[in-house]
């Protein structure tokens, strides 16, 4: 991953040196509001930029030709980790996740100003550390504030918790608990009452979404489905319009897949959509095979 972790502390000092403004950012001049393009219909969709690789300025380039709106309307950040420095579960990010952070006016705000909410999504890092082996309520809460910390610095929309590649039981850490991700997204949602908590439906943290009577499956805004090129109602929210079966990878999935499983997605009534892995390429053809089914417009690309 990247060399050495970066502390909550560091991170928060590096933004407070940079000045740069949390919040989403100014709001758009009159003129500019009264272009805006006109509300999306059908169901809305998602998209990982892998940014080690990617910039999220990529994200705002399409729009739908009908009516001007964004293709995407939510993108993750993918991704920063939980890491483990032998006592205590860390946030970290490598030099392109901090890059992101760090350069927020360039690479998220003119996302959010066309109303694309940005998230940081949380990865394990084969440490041992994940969203499912917190020993304490404490632990998880301490966790949770961290997470809130960034959010709020740096002006982002959410968190999304992707339990993957945690390594439980590395470095002396425990196994899955039944408490410890209850616990988390409990914390995470007081601390964040207005912004998104998502959930990539993967790993022992997703199994384990009620404890002692009390389910956080309804406290996620959205879940989705983690097996790109195939159709699963992921585990969440017990509303269709926040599920999305449907997963895609621009560089793993056919466009005519796409296309099946943006058709079933309108035709079974679920409102999210979810992409991964979008590149600087223009990859429109691919994006209005998809967009054409669940929004009724080709898609446009805009460098």
């Amino acid at each position: 991953m990247s060399p050495e972790p970066i502390r909550r502390r560091t991170l928060l000092s590096a933004l407070a040196a940079s000045s740069v403004v949390a919040g989403t950012g100014a709001a758009l001049p009159a003129t500019a509001a009264a272009k805006r393009p006109r509300a999306k219909t059908g169901p809305i969709s998602a998209v990982y930029v892998e940014v080690n690789n990617e910039s999220m300025t990529n994200v705002a380039k399409y729009t739908l030709a009908e009516g001007g709106a964004q293709v995407f309307d939510i993108a993750m950040i993918f991704a920063a980790n939980i890491n483990y420095d032998g006592t205590n579960a860390y946030l970290h990010c490598n030099e392109n996740v901090q890059h992101v952070l760090d350069n927020v006016a360039t690479e998220v705000r003119p996302l959010q100003q066309r109303g694309i909410k940005v998230l940081l999504s949380i990865l394990g890092n084969h440490q041992g550390a994940g969203f499912a082996n917190f020993p304490t309520q404490q632990a998880a809460d301490a966790f949770a504030q961290e997470l809130a910390d960034a959010v709020e610095q740096y002006g982002l929309d959410g968190i999304d918790f992707d339990d993957e590649y945690a390594g439980y039981g590395n470095n002396g850490t425990g196994q899955p608990n039944d408490f410890s991700f209850v616990y988390l997204v409990q914390a995470l949602r007081q601390k964040l009452p207005d912004k998104l908590i998502t959930l990539y439906d993967i790993g022992p943290a997703s199994d384990r979404l009620s404890y002692d009577g009390v389910s956080i499956a309804d406290t996620f805004d959205y879940a989705w489905n983690p097996w790109y090129g195939s159709w699963m109602v992921p585990s969440g929210p017990s509303s269709k319009s926040r599920l999305a079966p449907a997963a895609v990878s621009f560089s793993a999935t056919s466009s005519a897949t796409a296309a099946s499983l943006a058709q079933r997605t309108v035709d079974e009534g679920y409102g999210v959509f979810l992409t991964y892995n979008l590149t600087s390429a223009n990859t429109a053809s691919y994006i209005s095979a998809f967009t054409t089914k669940l929004n009724g417009s080709v898609a446009v690309h805009k460098p």
